[in-house]
């Protein structure tokens, strides 16, 4: 296990298959056809149907473009808005973007093309949808400051500030780590798949990995495998735009299945700190608890046990431990390690053990929260301190703290560590001065 009390600190998504959801066998009889159509200009149709009702159609594809949905609406359908009906008849396309196909004229019932995503649908309407397509992002070389800890002719090893979004994404374009490494690669411009992630003030998520692409072999099309046919500069994972520390960026396309391979089988070792509003109990564990979408709030994900197929939960699992107890119980550091790496996954996993990390707005760990918790567990005295120190906390305080993997050209396994940022350090440092206690 990494020493942390020896630092000092006193200062694209891959291709998923589209899986339509089966009808259930006595209603055999009622009307189906759905075809799927890849992006890529080579792909053709799925073909045609088996007549048997109950036969699924999987079809692996970059991102749900040209999806065709023909279908009846069934008889225990009840009335449900059309954007709802559609988004549970093809599964794992978001609501947003059923929502934007809607709107786009690309909609209609009973031959009449809808425009309004609460349009109510009843038994026996006819729906014809087809998803639209998503227009490639474009990002442009800019002259960004980068902290590179480590680089080969291989792949780089960048400590991304907090509050820099990884990629660009709508209302993102510029400013990224992506515009800086496009400079500090000497390419000009990039172009890529515009990703179905979830938001969260504009950042992408630390979900499994990415992929890029160089603007003259962009196509749009389907992935065959992990990435695309090149990629120049390959993200091969992604952190939150509030987390600060340590990612890997490949230079070649080598490099980047290797890693991404290495992703995808949880080989990847990657240690987060961060501080909690309050104490977990017990001080050192493991959480396997599934994550999925809050149907209540866009922003964030939700660790839940259960977690229904519309929530379209994904296994998870990490691991935790207590490094101090800090300010008489009212804050800890807590070391995270990750044996899977899905969207908000430390961030959920914290808020289901009851102590969402400092300044995590989305997930509960708000000012006013933290101010409480710390003002109660201490003397009056510092009360002016905790409002100072509470104001100036201005996102989740995370950090990825270590990585390590193999090397994809030379097979050695490499690790790489990055203390937290001043933000992060002060307040500890603040924390640490009023009480600490280790944990062992």
């Amino acid at each position: 296990m990494l020493s942390l009390n020896a630092l000092s600190w006193t200062s694209t998504p891959s291709a998923k298959a589209l899986g339509i959801n089966p009808r259930n066998s006595h209603l055999s009889r009622v009307h189906r056809i759905i075809r799927a159509f890849c992006s890529s200009p080579n792909s053709t149709s799925a073909g045609n149907l088996d007549s048997d009702d109950s036969q699924e159609l999987s079809c692996r594809v970059n991102n749900f473009s040209g999806i065709k949905l023909e279908e009846t609406v069934g008889l225990d359908s009840g009335k449900l808005r059309l954007d709802s009906w559609i988004s549970s008849r093809i599964s794992g396309v978001s609501r947003a973007r059923v929502q934007s196909s809607i709107r786009s004229g690309l909609v209609s019932v009973n031959g009449r093309v809808i425009s309004k995503v609460s349009h109510v649908v009843r038994e026996g309407d006819m729906v014809n949808c087809t998803i639209e397509q998503l227009q490639p992002l474009r990002a442009e070389a800019e002259d960004i400051p980068l902290d590179i800890v480590y680089e080969d002719d291989h792949l780089l090893v960048v400590n991304k500030p907090a509050h820099m979004v990884v990629h660009p994404a709508p209302g993102n374009a510029t400013g990224t780590l992506v515009n800086g490494i496009l400079h500090h690669c000497r390419l000009s411009t990039v172009s890529f798949s515009n990703p179905e992630v979830l938001h969260d003030a504009d950042d992408a998520s630390d979900d499994e990995f990415c992929a890029l692409s160089s603007d003259q072999d962009y196509n749009g099309g389907i992935s065959s495998g992990l990435y695309e046919a090149s990629v120049r500069p390959g993200i091969v994972h992604r952190l939150d735009k509030g987390t600060s520390g340590l990612l890997v960026v490949a230079k070649d396309e080598n490099s980047h299945a290797h890693l991404a391979e290495q992703f995808k089988k949880h080989t990847i070792k990657r240690v987060y700190v961060s501080l909690t509003c309050g104490v977990p109990s017990p001080t050192c564990g493991r959480i396997e608890i599934p994550i999925g979408r809050d149907l209540n709030n866009r922003l964030r994900m939700i660790a839940a046990p259960g977690l229904n197929t519309r929530q379209k939960a994904r296994y998870a699992a990490s691991r935790y431990q207590v490094i101090e107890i800090l300010a008489c119980g009212g804050c800890a550091l807590v070391e995270w390690r990750l044996e899977t790496g899905r969207t908000h996954q430390i961030r959920a996993h914290a808020k289901y053990l009851g102590v969402p990390l400092l300044g995590d707005e989305v997930y509960g760990g708000t000012k006013s929260m933290a101010l409480s918790l710390l003002q109660s567990r201490n003397p009056s005295s510092f009360r002016g301190l905790f409002v100072e120190l509470v104001a100036r906390i201005e996102r989740p305080c995370l950090h990825a703290l270590s990585l390590g993997f193999q090397h994809p050209n030379t097979g050695e396994n490499v690790h790489f560590s990055q203390i937290p940022p001043a933000d992060f350090t002060e307040i500890l440092g603040q924390l640490r001065d009023i009480r600490a206690e280790k944990v062992t």
